[in-house]
């Protein structure tokens, strides 16, 4: 951990709005600074920078933070990477992390580079073992300048050598077990994860090698085994071969289902393939490639695993800023197997003329059906139908119907009629969806109620304790006054109590109230709702009659809080919706 101390220094020499200002164009507007969100696709501008409390908010996709949360964001680089990078530009020495976790994770890092080294000097041995595996990469196509590009290697069948090659190196016990590279016997014997195998390094997005990939030269099991997790690598927010993408000037990325597909298509000239690292795509690897991409095709194996797998991942893309596109692939079960077969030039080309998802969502469903069968021919329509309600515009639905027309021999008509009824079901429950989003996200504070309105007493203790909250960020000074009045047991909602003792934690200790000194006693999710409240309530002067008037609030609907917080989530959210609706004079019903 990173000393206290040192990141008050770091903030304190640190302005937020020029270090926006290298990524955002930012516009003055009073005392904020707004720009088009970085973080996702937009055109009228829903990104802003507060000075007063040195953080950012995007009222669009939600994401907040400080300074070090955007440059870690922006570069897609973790907490110790970013301080240093905000070290280096306010001209102080780099960070001395006060635990042995900061230097056990460099020697990791060091490690695999010294292991990498390892492997790709057994590749280009003169041994028997060594030749078979140089003749299984020539098997698979690759050159000698891809094999050096993406540092390929071999594991020899000793699962020792590597151990010792590390021992001399001067690495210790504990470093050698925190690797990830090395598994014990029953008896305690240590020996290499990686034996018999040919090498892929997996790197981050810096360039350093992070995790390793082993794969047999036959059909034995098992075909793959990959490093575990360890301090310096975590499968579900990495993403193979992103380092290499993230430079190419084009921002079409090609989502491939393995290394090798990913490898076969950079020695084909194509730059910006990558892969999951992991069995499955994950939310967070999404994030990270639409940082990056702004059209991704889903390049999957043509088998129904694979095509089970394209299903999944276009759900996850569903609400990325980033055009999705499926690649088909025939005559051929996967990218690699294809670009052997037929050439670069043919993939390229159908790279260009891929399919979007919709047409495949469709291509799917239909073989479901026959539609011979008057039957089977009504649940294909009706599952259509329901499909493009939910996932296209209008322009997509007219074409679409047509389309529908043709293949099942019904109306057009008829179809946009059946569409416009499943269209006003899908809002409403789109609407729905949002009501129950809002108010697990603490956004039932834009709600103005009367303090005396019996069951709503409970939004307006959540009202006035956000409002307190992004207050002592901004004035800290008020903290005891708070303090002396209100304990954290008072608070409505768990994500305000953790801020709250975070606050009392920190005035303890001595050390300075900001987002960046925050970020130790809290979570990622508490200290985004932090930036959400600075951002909602910047405008919003708080004078010391204020403070006593939150408390006063807070004070009287203690007993109809006190009972909201023994509910449980659900019940809650059900709850503070019921008095929404109430206060509005809405019903979900009348939609």
């Amino acid at each position: 951990m990173i000393p206290h101390e040192y990141i008050e220094e770091l903030t304190r020499r640190t302005d937020i709005v020029d270090v926006v200002g290298n990524y955002v164009q930012l516009k003055r507007k009073g005392r904020l600074y707004g720009g088009l969100c970085p973080f996702h696709s937009e055109k009228t501008p829903s990104f802003y920078v507060y000075p007063d409390t040195q953080s950012f908010y995007c009222f669009g996709c939600g994401v907040g933070g400080d300074v070090i949360h955007f440059v870690r964001r922006i570069n897609s680089i973790d907490y110790t990477e970013a301080v240093k990078m905000l070290a280096a530009r306010a001209g102080m020495p780099e960070p001395q992390e006060d635990d042995k976790t900061g230097r056990l994770r460099s020697r990791i890092l060091s490690m695999n580079k010294e292991a990498a080294r390892y492997f790709h000097a057994c590749l280009n041995s003169t041994v028997e073992e060594a030749r078979q595996a140089r003749a299984y990469w020539r098997r698979r196509g690759l050159d000698d300048k891809t094999i050096v590009r993406f540092g390929l290697g071999y594991a020899p069948d000793d699962g020792q050598g590597l151990y010792q090659y590390l021992r001399d190196k001067g690495y210790n016990q504990q470093e050698l077990d925190a690797s990830g590279l090395f598994k014990r016997s029953q008896s305690g014997r240590i020996y290499c994860l990686f034996w018999k195998r040919v090498m892929t390094p997996i790197f981050d997005l810096r360039g350093n090698i992070i995790a390793f990939g082993g794969r047999v030269l036959d059909d034995s099991k098992p075909k793959y085994v990959n490093s575990p997790e360890t301090l310096v690598y975590h499968k579900s927010d990495t993403v193979f071969a992103l380092q290499i993408a993230k430079k190419s000037a084009s921002r079409r990325f090609v989502l491939c289902e393995g290394y090798m597909d990913v490898i076969s298509m950079h020695q084909a000239g194509i730059d910006t393939a990558v892969c999951a690292c992991g069995t499955a795509l994950t939310p967070d690897q999404v994030k990270l490639i639409s940082q990056y991409a702004e059209e991704v095709i889903l390049s999957y194996d043509s088998d129904e695993a694979g095509q089970k797998a394209t299903l999944r991942s276009l759900e996850l893309f569903r609400n990325s800023p980033v055009k999705v596109g499926v690649l088909q692939i025939p005559g051929a079960k996967d990218p690699d197997e294809y670009i052997k077969k037929y050439g670069s030039e043919r993939f390229k080309a159908l790279l260009d003329g891929v399919g979007n998802a919709l047409d495949f969502r469709l291509g799917r469903l239909k073989n479901k059906y026959d539609l011979k069968q008057d039957a089977q021919r009504l649940e294909y329509v009706k599952e259509a139908v329901n499909m493009l309600a939910e996932r296209s515009n209008p322009t997509e639905q007219e074409v679409y119907a047509g389309r529908l027309a043709e293949e099942t021999n019904i109306s057009k008509n008829a179809i946009m009629t059946q569409l416009a009824d499943a269209v006003k079901r899908s809002n409403s429950k789109r609407r729905w969806a949002q009501n129950q989003a809002r108010l697990q996200s603490g956004e039932m504070h834009q709600i103005s109620v009367p303090y005396s309105a019996g069951g709503s007493q409970a939004l307006g203790v959540a009202s006035a304790e956000q409002r307190l909250l992004a207050a002592m960020l901004r004035e800290p000074s008020y903290i005891p006054q708070v303090r002396a009045q209100l304990s954290p047991e008072k608070f409505v909602l768990p994500q305000q109590k953790e801020l709250y003792e975070a606050f009392l934690q920190c005035q303890e200790q001595g050390i300075e109230i900001s987002l960046s000194t925050l970020r130790p006693f809290v979570s990622e999710e508490a200290l985004n709702e932090l930036s959400r409240l600075a951002a909602q309530y910047s405008d919003v002067n708080c004078t010391p009659d204020d403070i006593r008037l939150y408390l006063d609030r807070i004070a009287r609907g203690t007993p109809v809080a006190g009972k909201a917080a023994e509910m449980s989530n659900d019940d809650l959210i059900r709850y503070l919706q019921s008095m929404r609706e109430k206060k509005q004079g809405t019903d979900p019903a009348d939609d």
